[in-house]
């Protein structure tokens, strides 16, 4: 069974939140679910997609050089583009999400910088809240500026969100931003995410 599957089922017992911390909101976590994305962001393998049959290999291939031309003015360097691409899609995929929709939120939140950090203090490229690393991490706040972590953290917690709204995408980015219920940022990232399709 996937991680996501667990947290979906998880976010049932979800309790009220207690606390902001900057954009997102810290919020109590039910023991499930802060051990489902605890397990989620722990799996340290490189991001290796791996294929059953060679048309899946082939769409991937084209994605990937599609997705190098867009961004080649936003990361000049084409290994670290091409990192970039791959560590995106596999941590999308792995947390069942479209990569095209992670790189939406990117450029929205960080505009594809590493090393952005918020007014608020979130950092790296999905500008994750430090208090997460305290939450299902190792408290080790500067690992989210290593591009898989943050990614990874990145792609947990909006999967965790999508589950706790029920699919709606919507509210998902609303309460990924802080900005539950306002439509500038959710409508911000669903029209960035059509230029990653």
């Amino acid at each position: 069974m996937r991680w996501w599957h667990t947290l979906a089922f998880a976010t049932g017992v979800l309790c009220a939140p207690f606390g902001f911390a900057g954009n997102q909101k810290e919020e109590a976590l039910a023991d499930s679910i802060r051990l489902a994305l605890s397990n989620a962001i722990l799996d340290a393998r490189p991001p290796k997609p791996a294929f059953t049959n060679p048309a899946d290999r082939q769409r991937y291939e084209q994605w990937l050089a599609q997705m190098s031309e867009r961004l080649r003015r936003k990361l000049p360097d084409e290994q670290h583009r091409i990192e970039f691409l791959e560590t995106a899609w596999y941590e999308a995929r792995r947390a069942g999400l479209d990569p095209g929709l992670v790189l939406g939120l990117i450029q929205v939140e960080s505009a594809y910088r590493k090393y952005a950090v918020s007014i608020v203090g979130a950092r790296g490229y999905m500008q994750v809240m430090p208090f997460w690393t305290n939450v299902i991490g190792d408290s080790d706040r500067r690992k989210l500026f290593n591009m898989q972590t943050n990614l990874r953290y990145g792609c947990a917690i909006l999967r965790m969100y999508v589950d706790m709204e029920g699919g709606n995408l919507y509210l998902a980015l609303g309460r990924y931003n802080g900005s539950r219920g306002r439509p500038e940022y959710p409508n911000a990232v669903l029209k960035a995410w059509n230029n990653w399709k």
